[in-house]
């Protein structure tokens, strides 16, 4: 496979790199691309140096897959341009996921959607990713009638630039040009994105929408607070799930641990439940304080957690390009489970 990496000097580009290795994807050739102020620098990757290209080099070289994670503006102007030479774009922006055309990808979800005939794959925004993995059994299963979803988010999803703001504050600096309106350090902030005109905020939204559109049901009910958290390991969730058929923990309990890509850590007695300490550099998504909420009839609360770099957004990723490869969508002979 010839594959691009679109914005591979960032926080999510890097830790690609690292899924990639670690998860032995068939890279004959290597194109990291970032932008003009970075273009002739080196990246390690696979024991040896690349060097950084532009974008237009890249779209030359024709390459096979195309992973973005640049921001919008860049994967609007620059994915079809990679879509056009045949290259399949598998973008971690915003710009496509609620394009009614393009497919928005969790493999152990849905990606019986993959058909072949889409150049450009959407991957979903980190809290939703990890969400709808430890939903989509619940949902199969039982239905879901509603949602309530409390975000608890790391300050890495933001990039850098936030990390440079937590690392300035925690030595008592003040910081430049910091991601954040107010102090992160020492503090939460109801605040995930930009505010939309509904007062949401425009990451609450993503959670309405997207889960929707991956579990395939518009009709689902779902609110949504997000908040940033003086924290690097990963996102945690606190989820009212009302379901729809009658449900038990026990059964519950059965679906979460048979789930792919779930760990399910659930011993309350033995102070074992899911921590994004323990989720940092993890690929599962871990889930546990699994009750009943007494105030609802057929309603549960559960608390899943993982690394947002990794299966929020790299790992998800390279899962989406392993299922063309599977799918023979791609060739390279090698399946991947």
């Amino acid at each position: 496979m010839k594959v691009a990496l679109v914005g591979a000097t960032g926080l999510v580009g890097r830790v690609m790199c690292q899924v990639l290795e670690e998860r032995e994807f068939p890279v004959s050739k290597f194109y990291p691309v970032a932008s003009d102020h970075s273009v002739g620098k080196t990246i390690r990757f696979q024991g040896r140096e690349h060097v950084l290209v532009s974008k237009e080099e890249a779209v030359a070289a024709n390459p096979d897959v195309a992973l973005f994670s640049a921001g919008a503006s860049v994967s609007r102007e620059w994915a079809p341009k990679f879509a056009a030479v045949g290259t399949y774009v598998i973008d971690n922006s915003s710009a496509w996921r609620m394009d009614p055309e393009i497919p928005l990808i969790v493999p152990e979800c849905n990606q019986d959607v993959l058909t072949g005939g889409e150049r450009i794959i959407a991957n979903p925004n980190c809290s939703t990713i990890q969400m709808v993995v430890a939903l989509k059994p619940l949902y199969e299963t039982f239905g879901i009638e509603r949602l309530v979803i409390s975000t608890y988010q790391s300050i890495t999803g933001t990039g850098a630039k936030a990390v440079r703001q937590y690392e300035a504050e925690l030595a008592g600096k003040t910081p430049e040009a910091p991601a954040y309106a107010h102090q992160i350090f020492q503090n939460c902030l109801p605040h995930c994105d930009v505010f939309l005109e509904n007062d949401y905020t425009k990451e609450e939204m993503k959670l309405v929408h997207e889960t929707r559109k991956i579990l395939g049901d518009p009709s689902m009910r779902i609110t949504a607070t997000a908040v940033r958290v003086p924290v690097f390991g990963g996102h945690s969730e606190s989820v009212n799930v009302e379901l729809r058929k009658p449900a038990t923990l026990e059964k519950i309990r059965s679906l979460l641990s048979a789930a792919p890509g779930v760990i399910l850590q659930d011993d309350p007695s033995g102070n074992a439940y899911p921590m994004p300490l323990h989720a940092h550099h993890q690929d599962e998504v871990f889930v546990g304080r699994l009750r009943i909420d007494e105030s609802n009839p057929n309603t549960f609360n559960l608390w899943i957690v993982a690394d947002n770099l990794r299966k929020g957004a790299a790992t998800n990723a390279v899962q989406i390009a392993e299922c063309l490869l599977n799918q023979e969508i791609l060739h390279s002979g090698k399946v991947f489970k």
